[in-house]
């Protein structure tokens, strides 16, 4: 049976933080702002993954407050996801995914960030499809002040 999850993300910059997205590191002036590395992009995916099989969000899974989660690479998330994949005998269709920030431009890091993410979920680098998109100045995000992320997953469960 096909099933489907939806996530989002979203992080202030901060300049002394370096900017990791896909579990690649993306030259910046600053980077996401968060508990682990605020990796926006497999937090989504995070998120629609658990979602899609009614597993709750990433908040519910690795809380902000629990201090072993701190500064940790987001990849470690989509490594337990894809055991929580397993038990729930969901196999991934497929991953969408939208960059919403003015910068950095990502286009160049795109084939990296599949690569790693596709690793950490055991899955082929073609089932993930990353976009990046701008919010065209407006808003907190238009004006350079964060980033977010959307994703959408789909999965087959047995």
């Amino acid at each position: 049976m096909i099933h489907t999850g939806i996530g989002y993300d979203v992080h202030p910059f901060k300049p002394s933080r370096p900017c990791i997205l896909g579990g690649v590191l993306i030259p910046h002036h600053s980077g996401p702002d968060g508990h682990s590395d605020a990796d926006v992009l497999i937090h989504a995916i995070a998120d629609a993954l658990l979602g899609a099989i009614g597993e709750g969000d990433i908040g519910r899974h690795y809380p902000n407050s629990d201090p072993r989660w701190k500064d940790v690479s987001s990849l470690i998330f989509l490594e337990d996801i894809r055991t929580k994949l397993n038990n729930a005998k969901a196999r991934v269709v497929n991953i969408d995914a939208s960059v919403i920030a003015e910068a950095p431009k990502i286009l160049p890091h795109t084939p990296a960030m599949k690569e790693r993410m596709a690793t950490a979920l055991g899955i082929a680098p073609r089932q993930i499809n990353i976009k990046a998109t701008t919010n065209e100045k407006m808003g907190f995000l238009g004006r350079g002040e964060g980033i977010a992320a959307l994703a959408i997953a789909t999965v087959n469960i047995e």
